[in-house]
């Protein structure tokens, strides 16, 4: 990608896009937390510690090149992306929950992600990428890309709760438009390797997002959880913020190579999601016709 679009648009992109994030949340939505924790921290536990820990099997299992394990690691420890709440909607999930999962695993993504990307670093040692990591500074750019622009939209919204509900679609639009030209401009910028690539990670995104879908709403079905908050967890854990992921590997990381599989993530985890809630309503629609 161009150095200025890297270095100056991405970064005000993502700020925009988790700034309409933002505008759609209120402290009542964290205050969910205590009203429904069963729900609210077996999702999180899914998200936060099993996704990462699957990951790592699958991408030690496809014996994957260093840099792309390390790039699969760091969209696993992407938090959810707000296409989640779209299909949590369509599907008839607990949206609420969605708003709620969103939130706070925004914010607990600026600890997280570092962890776990730092982790695969020193474990896959990718050479090829020279001295890379989330060093403190690096750290600081995750917060203010991911943090501060939702604290400003929440901000808005209490403001203005009007002013919040007229920009929620145009942002919204932007946000998928941002999406879509993220995983164009990372596609491009490493075409001359893409066949290469797309052979080398399609596989892992295609197993990594059906794992996550799986597992978003099994996990929460398996603890007692209602079927709607499970519909809800398996869109939550199952379509991630691709382009947090891609900022953080091309911005604060400074390569392209590891923003790769989030943008492989990001075409395929679309129609698989889909899918997911195809069948997911499909088994609803069977379990409900059956006579007592």
């Amino acid at each position: 990608m161009d150095s200025a679009l890297t270095s100056v648009g991405l970064p005000i992109a993502l700020a925009v896009v988790m700034f309409g994030l933002g505008l759609s949340l209120t402290v009542a939505d964290f205050a969910r937390i205590a009203r429904e924790p069963r729900a609210v921290a077996v999702a999180l536990a899914t998200q936060l510690v099993l996704l990462p820990v699957v990951c790592f099997g699958l991408v030690v299992a496809l014996g994957l090149d260093p840099v792309l394990a390390v790039g699969m690691m760091l969209l696993a420890a992407s938090p959810g992306g707000t296409t989640a709440n779209l299909f949590s909607h369509l599907f008839r999930g607990d949206v609420a929950l969605n708003i709620t999962l969103t939130a706070v695993n925004s914010v607990v993504a600026v600890i997280t992600l570092p962890v776990v990307v730092n982790l695969a670093l020193d474990h896959f040692a990718p050479a090829a990428e020279g001295a890379v990591g989330l060093e403190f500074g690096k750290v600081a750019q995750v917060f203010a890309i991911v943090l501060v622009p939702v604290v400003l939209g929440m901000l808005v919204r209490s403001w203005s709760a009007a002013f919040a509900e007229r920009a929620d679609k145009p942002v919204r639009i932007f946000s998928a438009v941002v999406l879509v030209a993220v995983i164009a401009g990372t596609i491009i910028a490493e075409r001359d390797n893409v066949g290469a690539y797309l052979a080398d990670i399609g596989l892992a995104a295609v197993l990594f997002c059906a794992c996550s879908l799986a597992a978003g709403y099994l996990v929460p079905r398996l603890a007692k959880v209602g079927e709607r908050q499970a519909i809800a967890s398996a869109f939550e854990v199952g379509v991630h913020n691709s382009t947090l992921a891609i900022t953080v590997a091309v911005t604060v990381l400074g390569s392209e190579r590891l923003a790769v599989p989030a943008a492989v993530y990001g075409v395929v985890m679309f129609p698989l999601a889909a899918a997911a809630g195809f069948l997911l309503s499909r088994a609803r629609v069977a379990r409900d016709t059956v006579p007592d």
